[in-house]
């Protein structure tokens, strides 16, 4: 579950639209729905709710939240809602479908995060990436560019490391990956250091099994421009620190700026996988390249 954003109780109704949804014949088995999570979730018990939903603020969606609402015992919440009710066309179908969430918080939340970061990779896709790195105990692991420490730490959750160093040029960055660590209770398993990825300081640590990274998209973090010098420079440098049969792990939104830098390192890295995620109202891809064995 650590790779799941939310899990949703779906209810799927043979309606043609949403104001059909207010009808009486609807309304108690969303009741019982919204209910439910608030009785699985006794810790962290709603108090509001919201829609999410396309045209959210038209008046047919406005007073079903208003009617979900009040029929549970909660507070409407357009923006902050903690009970989550989705509202959507039943994918291959005529009807609509209402799911609700069944937890408070997203499952991407992690406790350990204490510090953020602009850029941080959602946790669950950080979780992801871990496992796609095959990992295993004795391997050394690198995460470039680590920002606030979200792969790296839900890489060593996952198994403990031989090894793991984190690497980021900016000075805050790498405060708040340590208060992250701190949190996680990693400190001592985990070495930070603030310098950039042309610096030779991290390779001390190698060679490495598994390098991680979520460079800069020119989004909240970095510039488009400087994007493709950015991703050279990060493929080149985890080659020099790579072992014969290294793995790397690379999220990115920058698709084609990405794909013509493996097209020019293709002699270093091999593609191994892509894969689409959404993550904060984006949709990057995580790349999985090993390393191309060296020629005799």
């Amino acid at each position: 579950m650590r790779t799941i954003v939310a899990a949703f109780h779906v209810l799927s109704f043979p309606v043609a639209n949403p104001r059909a949804l207010l009808s009486g014949d609807y309304m108690p088995d969303m009741l019982d729905a919204i209910r439910e999570v608030v009785s699985l979730n006794r810790q962290e018990t709603p108090r509001s709710l919201r829609i999410e939903a396309a045209g959210r603020d038209s008046p047919v969606l406005r007073r079903l939240a208003t009617q979900l609402a009040a029929g549970a015992g909660l507070r409407e919440d357009a923006d902050c809602g903690d009970c989550v009710v989705r509202v959507r066309p039943t994918p291959g179908s005529s009807g609509w479908d209402v799911l609700v969430r069944l937890s408070t918080r997203p499952l991407s939340t992690r406790s350990w995060r204490v510090q953020g970061h602009p850029a941080a990779a959602n946790a669950t896709v950080a979780a992801a990436m871990a496992r796609l790195s095959h990992s295993d105990p004795e391997q050394r692991v690198a995460n470039l560019m680590c920002g606030s420490g979200t792969l790296l730490i839900e890489r060593i959750m996952l198994t403990r490391a031989r090894a793991a160093t984190g690497v980021d040029l900016d000075p805050k960055a790498i405060n708040a990956a340590e208060q992250n660590v701190a949190a996680a209770k990693l400190s001592g398993q985990v070495r930070l250091l603030n310098a950039g990825v042309e610096d030779d300081a991290w390779l001390a640590d190698g060679p490495y099994d598994v390098l991680l990274a979520d460079p800069p998209w020119g989004d909240k973090a970095g510039r488009h421009d400087e994007s493709e010098d950015l991703h050279l420079t990060l493929l080149r440098r985890a080659h020099d620190g790579a072992a014969p049969e290294a793995r790397l792990v690379v999220l990115t939104h920058e698709i084609k700026v990405m794909e013509r830098c493996m097209v020019a390192t293709a002699d270093l890295w091999r593609p191994v996988s892509q894969t689409k995620v959404f993550h904060k109202g984006h949709h990057p891809r995580i790349y999985v390249l090993d390393r191309t064995p060296s020629r005799r």
